[in-house]
């Protein structure tokens, strides 16, 4: 067993949330020179000795997401040429997950893409969070640990006493239906689904079937990712149409890009949660977002794998 500590880098993603897994780990982060050359290219030193260490760099590729990547992909690059023992990249937010198949000619699949240069840049294993698709774990070649969202909404749920009796777990799309699954069975609680269309452009979504029983019910929609905040939008009205008394939504990355806070403060909406593996400053000033902080969680699963021990451990499959 490793007797060192684990040595973690902030990469600038995010860095509440590197401060928050520093302190659940009692482990102070590297001093990092982080700058730009004047022509703004990416400018890194790490300050203290990393050979032969065990180091976990905390960087979710959230927006800007070019410019976090790249950052990731630098640091990675400098751990692999000071001869760390491990690098692993933490990074709860995984970018560029959406396009993870050809749905259509002539389009990439970025998600392998990522995950290739993730590998190219010098990382030995990846640890993030909800992954938009599982299949997106068989694009590494490297060990991936892929947390759940779902016993974390559990536990906030239990203990911001939302009430059990008449509230069922609603998936916004069929693709969902897993992750809303989970959810519901850990809290013994109805599944609803909804069934939508959408354009071959991606441009409209259409919701066709609400398949499940809400009227009357307080519906808690689980999605992966809140972006524009269409589909959460959409849904919330779909679900009051249909009788529904109230609509939450459970969404484990809050990306809140363009007018997605606008629009989600003016849709019919009791509450919006979300973890903080991406923190937007204008969301945690809202009456309407909920963060659900997961510093402690990754902290533990860091400790885990540095300590060689099984990780499923913390967070079982069920």
């Amino acid at each position: 067993m490793n007797t060192q500590e684990p040595k973690l880098i902030c990469g600038g993603g995010n860095p509440q949330l590197s401060r928050e897994v520093s302190r659940a780990l009692g482990v102070d982060l590297l001093d990092v020179d982080l700058g730009r050359f004047s022509d703004g290219e990416i400018r890194l030193r790490i300050k203290e000795t990393v050979r032969g260490a065990d180091v976990f760099v905390l960087q979710p590729t959230c927006p800007p997401v070019d410019e976090h990547l790249m950052v990731l992909l630098v640091i990675l690059d400098a751990l692999r040429r000071a001869s760390v023992r491990r690098a692993t990249a933490v990074v709860p937010y995984y970018g560029y997950a959406r396009q993870d198949r050809k749905q259509t000619g002539r389009v990439p699949i970025t998600a392998r893409l990522v995950a290739n240069l993730l590998e190219t840049a010098g990382a030995d294993r990846l640890l993030t969070m909800d992954l938009h698709a599982g299949q997106i774990q068989g694009f590494f070649n490297i060990s991936v640990d892929n947390l759940r969202a779902d016993p974390v909404f559990a536990e906030y749920f239990r203990q911001e006493g939302f009430p059990a009796e008449g509230t069922v777990i609603v998936s916004p799309d069929v693709g969902g239906t897993a992750r809303a699954r989970l959810l519901a069975e850990q809290l013994d609680l109805p599944l609803v689904v909804l069934e939508k269309r959408r354009s071959p452009d991606g441009s409209n979504v259409r919701v066709m079937n609400v398949i499940g029983e809400v009227a009357g019910t307080h519906a808690v929609v689980v999605d992966d990712i809140l972006s524009s905040g269409q589909t959460i939008v959409r849904a919330a009205r779909t679900l009051l149409d249909h009788g529904a008394s109230d609509v939450t939504a459970f969404c484990t990355h809050g990306v809140f890009s363009g007018e997605a806070l606008k629009c989600l403060q003016e849709a019919p909406l009791k509450r919006v949660v979300v973890t903080n593996t991406i923190t937007h400053q204008d969301a945690v000033e809202s009456d309407l977002v909920d963060y659900i902080p997961v510093g402690k969680h990754l902290a533990k699963t860091i400790r885990r794998i540095f300590e060689n021990k099984s990780v499923s451990h913390l967070f079982p499959h069920y």
